[in-house]
């Protein structure tokens, strides 16, 4: 996992730092291999991109599905469980962890943060903020989950929807910022 360095320290408002050398050399490494091996396949790769992902310290369960226009900050920080699926061109900006369940869908250009700063430091240090989205749920299209959010098993985050509090098991959330609509009602055999 990565540690912010102190803001204080690196003058991080100056243009310094916000992460260690060797934390910034592995995210280079990182992103050309994604970029020379899964970046141009074609969508059926999945099991290709899941084995690069694994590379650089991803814990993925069999049947997981990442798109190759996925954009992940370092995939040490994030574990996706079975046969969940990370649509084209999401934002997986897991400066903080992000542990994302089974059976769950993060649609379309949606992006998921779990960092912020604190704003109450002068220096404006970053913190990290874990983000865990439970099993069964479905971010939508466009949807932002804020840092630190805990989405529960079966929650909807409707489409460019904002989430920046935590979002019961089996609710639909709308809205920025997102609000409870009601409760999933799923049909009978699903």
């Amino acid at each position: 996992m990565s540690t912010p360095l102190d803001a204080s320290q690196s003058s991080t408002l100056a243009g310094g730092p916000s992460f260690s050398l060797a934390n910034r050399m592995a995210r280079v490494l990182w992103g050309v291999s994604w970029l020379l091996l899964a970046r141009w396949t074609p969508p059926p790769c999945h099991r290709w991109r899941r084995f690069v992902l694994k590379r650089f310290g991803a814990r993925i369960a069999p049947g997981a599905r990442v798109h190759a226009s996925v954009r992940i900050w370092l995939p040490a920080n994030l574990s996706i469980g079975e046969d969940s699926l990370i649509g084209p061109g999401a934002h997986l900006y897991n400066q903080g962890h992000i542990a994302i369940g089974s059976g769950t869908v993060i649609s379309q250009g949606a992006y998921i943060c779990a960092s912020s700063h604190d704003v109450r430091d002068p220096k404006f240090q970053l913190v990290l903020k874990p983000v865990r989205i439970g099993d069964g749920c479905w971010v939508a299209a466009d949807a932002f989950v804020g840092p630190g959010v805990h989405i529960g098993d079966g929650a909807v985050l409707a489409a460019r929807g904002a989430l920046f509090s935590d979002a019961q098991a089996g609710g639909i959330y709308r809205g920025n910022p997102a609000a409870f609509v009601r409760a999933r009602e799923l049909r009978e055999g699903s």
